[in-house]
C-alpha cells in the first residue's frame, strides 16, 4: 500500500502548489538516480516522492484523496474489482503518477539537471508502472469446469479472462501488461485478478472432492434401481442398491473437480431419504401391516 502522499513530502494537508513543489524539488535532488546511480532504495525513494507530488499537483485527484475516494495509488478505496461484480473499480494513475502529473514532474527534473541531462538519462528513472489488483467473483460451476468471462479494465478496456477449471477462492490471475502505464518509457504493471468463488446451492467442495447431499424416495431406497445425480458437468445415471439406508454414500470417480495434474476428483453422493411432505395414508397402512423377519435395532451402536 502506498504512503500517505503529504507524509511522503514532509508537507502538511494545508500545504499550496508552490509548498508541495519546494519539497518535491528537494527530495528528487537527493534521491534522483543521476545523484544515487545503481541505489535502488534511493530510487525507490525518488519512484513515491514523484507519485506523492503528480497527485497532490492535481487538485480533482488530490481533493478525491482528502475526501478518503481514492488511495495514494490512485486507486477507488475498499473492495477492488471488476464493475458488474458487485466491487468497485480500481483505474490509479499510470506508474503511481496522476494524469497531467509527468510533465511538471519532467519541468522539474528539467531545471535541476538541465535538459541535456534530461534527455541522455531518461531511461535511469524509466519506471515499470504499477500492478493494479482487482477481485473477481465467478459462480462454482464456472470455476470447477473453467470458463472465460468478459471484464472491463480500469483504463475502460474490454477483455477476455479464461477462469482455468479448477479454480479456487484466493487463486491470482496475472494478466501481463494489463495494468497502469509505465512511465519515462518504462513497461507497464500487471493486471492481477484474484478469483472469490461464490457458494453452490448442493455442492459443496473440499480440495478437488465434491459433496452433494442426494435426496431419494423411500421406493428407492427400498428397491433401489437407476436415479439422475447431478454432477457439475451434468446429470448422470446412478445405479442405488436395493436396501439402501439414509447416510450412505457412493462414490463417483472422476465426477469431482478436475485437477492440473490431469486426474480429477471425485464426487461423493451421500443418500438422504426423504418422505412426502404430506401424511400418506397408504405409506401408514403399508408400515403398519410390515413386520419384518428378523428384530432390527438400528441404535444399537449407541446403546440404546
Amino acid at each position: 500500500m502506498a504512503n500517505d502522499p503529504y507524509k511522503t513530502l514532509g508537507v502538511t494537508k494545508n500545504a499550496s502548489k508552490d509548498e508541495t513543489r519546494k519539497a518535491y524539488r528537494k527530495l528528487a535532488k537527493k534521491y534522483h538516480p543521476d545523484v544515487c546511480p545503481g541505489d535502488e532504495k534511493a530510487e525507490a525513494k525518488f519512484k513515491e516522492a514523484s507519485a506523492a507530488f503528480a497527485l497532490l499537483n492535481n487538485d480533482e485527484e488530490r481533493a478525491r484523496f482528502d475526501r478518503g475516494e481514492i488511495d495514494a495509488s490512485g486507486n477507488p478505496t475498499g473492495a477492488q474489482g471488476f464493475p458488474g461484480q458487485g466491487q468497485g473499480q480500481s483505474q490509479g494513475f499510470p506508474g503511481g503518477y496522476a494524469p497531467g502529473g509527468f510533465e511538471d514532474i519532467s519541468d522539474i527534473l528539467s531545471d535541476l539537471f538541465g535538459s541535456h541531462q534530461r534527455g541522455a538519462r531518461r531511461q535511469n528513472f524509466a519506471f515499470r508502472g504499477d500492478d493494479v489488483r482487482y477481485t473477481l467473483q465467478v459462480e462454482f460451476l464456472e470455476a470447477v469446469n473453467g470458463a472465460a468471462k468478459q471484464v472491463r479494465m480500469g483504463d475502460g478496456k474490454q477483455l477476455k479472462i479464461a477462469i482455468p477449471a479448477g479454480s479456487k477462492s484466493g487463486d491470482l490471475l496475472r494478466l501481463r501488461g494489463q495494468g497502469n502505464p509505465g512511465t519515462g518509457g518504462g513497461p507497464p504493471g500487471d493486471a492481477i485478478v484474484e478469483i472469490k468463488v461464490k457458494p453452490h446451492k448442493h455442492f459443496k467442495r473440499e480440495g478437488n472432492t465434491i459433496h452433494l447431499d442426494l435426496p431419494i424416495t423411500l421406493k428407492e431406497a427400498v428397491n433401489g434401481g437407476k436415479i439422475s445425480v447431478l454432477t457439475p458437468a451434468g446429470t448422470v445415471s446412478l445405479t442405488l442398491p436395493p436396501n439402501t439406508s439414509s447416510g450412505k454414500v457412493l462414490r463417483l470417480k472422476g465426477k469431482g473437480v478436475p485437477s492440473k495434474k490431469g486426474k480429477a476428483g471425485d464426487l461423493l453422493v451421500r443418500l438422504m431419504i426423504v418422505l412426502p411432505e404430506s401424511a400418506d395414508p397408504n405409506l401408514k397402512k403399508c408400515i403398519a401391516d410390515w413386520e419384518p423377519k428378523e428384530h432390527h435395532n438400528p441404535r444399537k451402536d449407541l446403546g440404546v
